[in-house]
Formats: C-alpha cells, sequence, structure tokens
C-alpha cells in the first residue's frame, strides 16, 4: 500500500514531466498549417474533436469550429453519446477519455496524450481507496469525476462539481454517511453546505489549492468593483470571499449574469477563452496563486492540460497513438455510478 508521502512523490514526479513536455510553440501560419490538417482528418476519420474549458485557445477554438464541443467533463463524454462520429479525440487529461469509453464503448477514443493526467485522479490509487472503503461500510460512496475507471468502479456514485450538492443533500435527506473522494477542499465545501456527514479523501487539485485570499483581497483593493468567480475545489479561506462559487460552467454563467464589468477568477485560466465569449466587454483577472512567476507552482494552469496541443491532435489523428480501452468488466462496474448521475439530473 502506498503512504500519503509516497503518493505525493507520485503526483510531483508527473508534474515534472508533464512540465517537461509542452507543446512547441508555433508561429501564425504553422498554426494555420496543423489547422486544416487537422480539419481535414477529422472528416476522413469521422472523428470529432471535444476539449476540456482548460485546454489551450487554439484548441477549444477548433473544437468550436469543426462542430465539436467545450464543455466540463461530464458534457464532453455526454456530446460524445449523441455525436454520430465514430472516434472522439478527447483534449483534456486522462479520466475524461476514460469517461467518454465508460459511457461511449463502441466509439474509438483518442487523445492527444496518455500522459496528461490529473493530481486529484493520482492521488486516489484504486487500491488505496478501496481499502479506505472497506474500512467503512455503512458509508455510501461519492466520488468525484476526476477519478480513474478503477475509483468510479468502486463508488456508489460519481459526481461533478455542478450536480454534487443536489446528490449529497438527496442522500443526506435519506439518512446516509458519505465517504467523498478525492477532493478534500470541494468535500469540505459540499459537507458546510449541506451538512451532510461526510469522511473526506486527503486529495487536492494543484491548481486550485494555490489561490490565496489574501492575495485575492489585495487584489481586490485594486479593483474595488471586481467580482470574485470561485471553483469549490479551492481551499475554504478562498471559498468564502466569492461573490459565486460553483462548476467551470456555472462560473462562465455567472460571469455572463452578474452585472460586474470586472472578475477575479480563482480556476484554471483557460476558462477566459469560454467566458470572454460568453460575456464580451468584461475583464478577467487571474486570481493570485501561491507565489509569482517561477515561483508558483501551477500558475493557474494545470500543467497536464497544457500537454494538449496541435502536433499531438494531429498524431493522434494520423496514426491512432493514444487510445483509450477500459476493460470491459471494470467498464461495466464503473458504468454502474456514472448512469445513476446521468439519471439523477434528467430526474
Amino acid at each position: 500500500m502506498l503512504s500519503k508521502q509516497d503518493i505525493d512523490d507520485r503526483i510531483l514526479v508527473q508534474e515534472h514531466f508533464a512540465q517537461e513536455h509542452m507543446p512547441a510553440q508555433m508561429g501564425s501560419a504553422e498554426i494555420e498549417e496543423y489547422k486544416a490538417k487537422i480539419r481535414q482528418l477529422l472528416v476522413e476519420k469521422d472523428a470529432c474533436l471535444v476539449a476540456h474549458y482548460y485546454t489551450d485557445d487554439l484548441i477549444q477554438q477548433l473544437a468550436d469550429e469543426t462542430g465539436g464541443c467545450v464543455a466540463d467533463s461530464l458534457e464532453m463524454a455526454r456530446f460524445g453519446s449523441r455525436h454520430p462520429a465514430s472516434t472522439l479525440i478527447v483534449a483534456g487529461v486522462r479520466f475524461m477519455g476514460e469517461t467518454a469509453k465508460i459511457l461511449n464503448p463502441e466509439k474509438r477514443i483518442l487523445m492527444p496524450t496518455l500522459e496528461a493526467t490529473c493530481s486529484l485522479d493520482l492521488g486516489c490509487p484504486a487500491d488505496e481507496f478501496a481499502a479506505f472503503c472497506d474500512a467503512h461500510p455503512d458509508h455510501e460512496v461519492v466520488v468525484y469525476a476526476n477519478t480513474s475507471a478503477a475509483v468510479k468502479a468502486r463508488a456508489d456514485w460519481v459526481v461533478t462539481s455542478s450536480i454534487a450538492l443536489k446528490v449529497v443533500e438527496h442522500l443526506a435527506d435519506q439518512g446516509k454517511k458519505i465517504i467523498w473522494a478525492p477532493d478534500k477542499h470541494l468535500g469540505e465545501y459540499v459537507r458546510k453546505e449541506t451538512g451532510a456527514e461526510m469522511i473526506l479523501w486527503d486529495g487536492s487539485c494543484i491548481v486550485h489549492e494555490e489561490f490565496k485570499a489574501k492575495g485575492i483581497l489585495d487584489l481586490k483593493q485594486v479593483y474595488p468593483d471586481a467580482a470574485v468567480l470561485v471553483h469549490p475545489e479551492s481551499p475554504d479561506a478562498v471559498v468564502e470571499i466569492a461573490d459565486a462559487v460553483g462548476s467551470t460552467s456555472q462560473l462562465i454563467k455567472a460571469a455572463q449574469d452578474l452585472p460586474n464589468e470586472t472578475f477575479i477568477v480563482a480556476t484554471d485560466r483557460g476558462i477566459f477563452y469560454k467566458m470572454q465569449q460568453a460575456a464580451p466587454g468584461k475583464r478577467f483577472l487571474e486570481a493570485p496563486t501561491g507565489g509569482s512567476g517561477a515561483t508558483c507552482r501551477s500558475c493557474a494552469h494545470c500543467p497536464w492540460m497544457a500537454m494538449n496541443g496541435l502536433e499531438n491532435i494531429l498524431a493522434a489523428l494520423e496514426h491512432g497513438h493514444d487510445e483509450i480501452h477500459v476493460d470491459d468488466v471494470l467498464r461495466e462496474k464503473a458504468l454502474k455510478p456514472l448512469q445513476r448521475m446521468l439519471d439523477f439530473s434528467a430526474g
């Protein structure tokens, strides 16, 4: 069994790997050349590009332009289910590709790189999590979407940040005690909001954990009319000073709906592309992280999301590299808690 230090060390190693394998910078002519080749191959290969809000602007733009999808992880998978394409290119991190495969087993799921992972996924190994659950057999197991297929297979429910409160409220109303994994900050937010009895796995997102309340309040001194938008994977002190707390899609809607002209945004800066589309003319500022320049760890951008680029999207289409496979038995087990969430949200 891995210790907490072993898990933290593994995250750090993978983080350094990601930093060393960022896509190369391209000039405008090269960008257009790659985009043209990708557009052509999407048609030839009967493929569709689905991208997460945290990927590079160029990738989000290309997904929009080619009839694909830019969304959160759940909507990416839902879109893939509805779209007739036989192949999905999932620009994001590995658990998103796995979720797409679980929900769409008949489709070919390719990723720009299978090395793009997530600190929440890495920080919740399946064997260690199973032992954690076994120690609390009278608890309902609720896991966040940012987990491996194996962890989802051990769960009773899978949730996204947009539906977590409603699901946990539903379970609390039934008197259920809950195991929550893997993000402790999101879990604490859900526990405070619902009053549910919850045991939290000790995991966190390296991007959101860096946001600091003091830094945001200092920035508010410069922009006193700015609204603060916070993803609940952030620490409690940051959540407490927010004008709006929510999932990526909920924060984009808040940017549209709130009357403020300036926003301090405590989530990955990749979201700015869709925020600026949704609320043109408004100003979006990165919330300060744990440091500045070389001293911050993520600097408000996930290093694994940054591994996605036009070059490896093209390579995936050309060569079929980095295909997602999920064992059939595991897929069927992981599908049950995912389907439970989908049915709950539809109801």
